[in-house]
């Protein structure tokens, strides 16, 4: 299911729209500040933001730059705000779309379908070298095809998808396996880092691209 992060101080706005939104098959949460719109970001995964211009701990602009830092998740801003240099400054930080309030239901339905098409369409993921095929689910790296199990395969593509941010254990074994102890134990992630280290990196025991963080977790660094 698709889920959407709604950042938006007004209850009632927020209710109406994630009643609406539920409709269409989308699952929306919701977030009053930009501290807590952040933090959801951070840790969970999400397909889409519905950004509040003004909110009550800052404003869009500032919470969209630190979006830009780590994500290119799509942002559709909805302000109240009305000058065009705010949309200009708006798309210049990064905001996919931009909606002036009061905005029609449909017409916002309509641009974040739109949205999420063109999030999809990319389906070729290219990153330190390493090409990762969404349609056939095949890494290749110099032309050379690297053999990955699906696990592995699943592993790499989320790293790379969040590259240059750093995923805790329970992140990816929730994305990657779930959080109901279907995984073998608790060292299911390190083990199948270790594999995919034996595949991509020249030198496994120092590697480049694939980090540990340690005592938060790991990242895909690219460079």
């Amino acid at each position: 299911m698709t889920k959407i992060l709604m950042i938006e101080d007004d209850t009632d706005l927020q209710e109406g729209l994630a009643f609406s939104l539920k409709l269409e098959g989308y699952q929306t949460t919701c977030s009053n500040t930009c501290r807590d719109g952040l933090h959801l970001l951070n840790t969970e995964h999400f397909d889409l933001v519905l950004l509040d211009c003004n909110l009550p701990d800052g404003n869009g602009f500032d919470l969209c730059s630190q979006i830009r830092e780590h994500s290119r998740i799509p942002v559709l801003m909805l302000t109240a705000r009305d000058t065009e240099m705010d949309e200009v400054k708006a798309l210049e930080l990064g905001v996919d779309d931009y909606m002036r309030k009061p905005f029609s239901l449909a017409v916002l339905k309509a641009r974040i379908k739109k949205l999420l098409q063109h999030k999809e369409q990319p389906e070729t993921i290219v990153s330190n070298g390493i090409s990762i095929d969404k349609n056939l689910c095949t890494v290749t790296q110099q032309n050379r095809e690297i053999v990955c199990s699906q696990t592995e395969y699943r592993l790499l593509l989320y790293l790379v998808e969040n590259r240059n941010k750093v995923l805790s254990k329970e992140q990816i074994l929730g994305h990657i396996w779930d959080n109901s102890g279907k995984y073998v134990d608790d060292n299911t992630v390190s083990v199948n880092i270790r594999r995919l280290r034996t595949k991509i990196e020249e030198d496994p025991s120092n590697p480049r691209y694939l980090k540990t963080v340690y005592g938060l977790g790991y990242l895909w660094k690219e460079e």
